[in-house]
């Protein structure tokens, strides 16, 4: 998966996202993100001023919102 990160095994995922990280993973603005976690469809957390995340919620997101054809 096309992190961002460096190659290397010693570099650990960070199990929680921000939400310029989350929007670039869906491919949506920074305020869909927060519309998604404000209207509770994203769970995320809040530390200080900044809302993470988790990779997880935002798989299923994702995974839930697929649409089927047939």
């Amino acid at each position: 998966m096309g992190t961002g990160l460096p190659d290397h095994p010693d570099v650990i995922e960070a199990p929680f996202l921000t939400v310029a990280e989350v929007a670039e993973r869906m491919r949506v603005s920074k305020m869909t993100v927060y519309r998604l976690v404000h209207s509770g469809e994203l769970p995320a957390v809040r530390f200080g001023r900044s809302f993470r995340v988790q990779r997880a919620a935002v798989e299923d997101l994702i995974r839930a919102a697929r649409y089927q054809v047939g």
